[in-house]
């Protein structure tokens, strides 16, 4: 078997479950029909280092099942003692859009019953209040649903956790300082506590130690530059050769190859989806004027669409992730 079939098998084996019932089982010729977009002389290059990354940062059904068992027994929040614990929490429930709150609630539910031998629904004993949800990222919608539920719903005494597998740390710092503000607004007396798998560093002032991608330069491509020249805000480049504190990256070599080959066709895949709002930058989607998030996290259930749009944005671009959109 060729380098370039190993790989192609190698992907669509780690994505195998990814929309699993919704979208085809992907197969190593839906691999190499994304990749082909790509020019022929960075194809081996970009397989060999998304197949290193999506080892780490792609979350597997039974991937999560493993990380919800941790949390049901987190020692932090149980003191060793789960089904005590499990039995007063309130499970919150609140998301208006999308299903990712839901489908990870009935995921929790199952592992519960097998951990502790009780539901969700024989819980809500006493005054803890559960948000569970797959990533934090910016913190724009777990901002909005928790501050809308303090200042409104949340009882006088409680006890908020909140657990995501993946917590961006930029997103983790303003959401944590947003909602504080929100409790002491509300006069209630309220403690926050959180709980994550992986934390993925993308902050401001880390940027050549990050987890996420962060180019190092925009390159020669005329149409990168004349699209971070419309942004209008000089850009930060990444210096030095960091694979990040989370090591996601095979090499600062194999990092480069994603940075520049996926912002180079993000750009291109930009101009040629004309439904993508003016927030969905290549990197990913972004309110910052900055060639975008670039984060590599997703799971089964979807991708972000703050990861890079050559993963998941649709027609007449063909995605390696479709993402199923709220």
């Amino acid at each position: 078997m060729s380098e370039r079939n190993r790989l192609l098998q190698s992907i669509a084996t780690t994505i195998e479950d990814y929309q699993a019932g919704t979208l085809p089982t992907p197969t190593p010729e839906h691999v190499e029909k994304w990749v082909n977009q790509f020019t022929q002389s960075s194809q081996l290059a970009i397989l060999s280092e998304i197949n290193h990354v999506l080892g780490k940062t792609y979350f597997s059904k039974i991937r999560v099942r493993g990380v919800l068992r941790g949390l049901i027994h987190h020692p932090g929040w149980t003191a060793g003692n789960p089904h005590a614990f499990w039995r007063q929490v309130n499970f919150l429930n609140m998301q208006p859009r999308g299903n990712s709150q839901r489908e990870l609630l009935t995921v929790f539910d199952k592992r519960l019953i097998k951990e502790c031998g009780f539901s969700i629904i024989d819980c809500a004993q006493g005054n803890k209040f559960f948000y569970l949800d797959d990533g934090l990222f910016s913190g724009g919608r777990i901002g909005t649903d928790l501050e809308n539920w303090i200042i409104g719903q949340a009882p006088q005494r409680a006890e908020l956790m909140v657990a995501v597998i993946a917590l961006h740390t930029q997103g983790h710092y303003f959401t944590d300082r947003s909602l504080k503000s929100a409790i002491a607004r509300s006069g209630k007396n309220i403690s926050l506590n959180w709980a994550h798998y992986i934390a993925i560093e993308d902050g401001l002032f880390k940027v050549n130690q990050s987890d996420v991608l962060r180019p190092t330069t925009s390159g020669a491509d005329p149409s990168v530059n004349a699209y971070i020249a419309q942004l209008g805000k000089p850009q930060t480049w990444r210096t030095g050769a960091s694979t990040g504190p989370k090591q996601f990256f095979s090499s600062n070599e194999g990092r480069e190859v994603l940075e520049q080959e996926f912002l180079k066709k993000g750009v291109e895949v930009r101009a040629m989806c004309p439904y993508l709002n003016i927030h969905q930058r290549p990197l990913g989607n972004t309110t910052m004027r900055t060639f975008g998030f670039g984060t590599l996290f997703a799971t089964y259930r979807n991708c972000p669409n703050n990861a890079p749009l050559v993963l998941w944005a649709g027609d007449p671009w063909y995605p390696l992730l479709p993402r199923i959109t709220n």
